[in-house]
């Protein structure tokens, strides 16, 4: 073979190798490994750690917030109209409302059904593996965890409760009169650090998953 066709071959399989390699590259989250994307554009409800969020704060992100939720956790389900309000507030100024689902319970079937029965519009993870669980240092849902999106990195600057509404299982304010997470996102966008809450959250325990980190 012409030693020119053989050079020319050989940059031809290289080039090849190269481009699988960097479409199967693993992407790194905020300490969660994800694969390349494989959306399901029509889907608000994917995975943490399956087909993969490449990243948890998109284009024009500042502050990422984690909601972490269970179906059948009565308090969670109470705190829905609050997050969509959230949401639906804060989302044109730069920050990433996110549902999280950790127990192993929540299957995709049962937590697109719970979507749909609550009109959930903010986009949703299930935490099979309850990587996003560790990253926030949540135990409880509802829990909340702010993280300020650093150099493209997030930093943890809040978890907790969201609101002083709940003050222990069976005992509710009429209303809340602390809104913790709204006052910690307000303070990150205004570039001051996040209040902390002065109570932990009230809500149903994280069950521990059964599949390994």
């Amino acid at each position: 073979m012409p030693l020119n066709l053989l050079n020319s071959r050989l940059k031809l399989h290289f080039a090849a190798a190269v481009l699988v390699c960097l479409m199967s590259r693993s992407v790194v989250v905020s300490g969660v490994t994800a694969q390349a994307p494989q959306l399901d554009s029509a889907s608000k409800v994917f995975y943490a750690d399956k087909n993969a969020i490449k990243q948890l704060a998109p284009a024009n992100t500042n502050v990422v917030v984690l909601i972490f939720a269970a179906t059948d956790c009565p308090i969670s389900n109470r705190y829905i109209p609050e997050i969509q309000r959230l949401h639906q507030e804060y989302v044109s100024k730069g920050v990433a409302i996110w549902w999280v689902f950790p127990n192993p319970g929540d299957t995709l079937a049962i937590v697109r059904k719970h979507g749909e029965d609550f009109s959930i519009n903010a986009p949703t993870l299930i935490d099979s593996r309850q990587d996003l669980v560790r990253m926030a240092h949540v135990a409880v849902t509802p829990e909340a965890a702010v993280f300020v999106v650093d150099d493209g990195h997030l930093r943890e600057v809040y978890h907790g409760r969201i609101d002083d509404r709940y003050i222990a299982f069976g005992q509710e304010r009429p209303q809340a009169t602390h809104h913790e997470l709204e006052e910690a996102i307000q303070a990150v966008l205004a570039g001051r650090s996040a209040p902390q809450p002065s109570a932990g959250p009230v809500g149903c325990s994280i069950i521990p998953s059964t599949q390994k980190p």
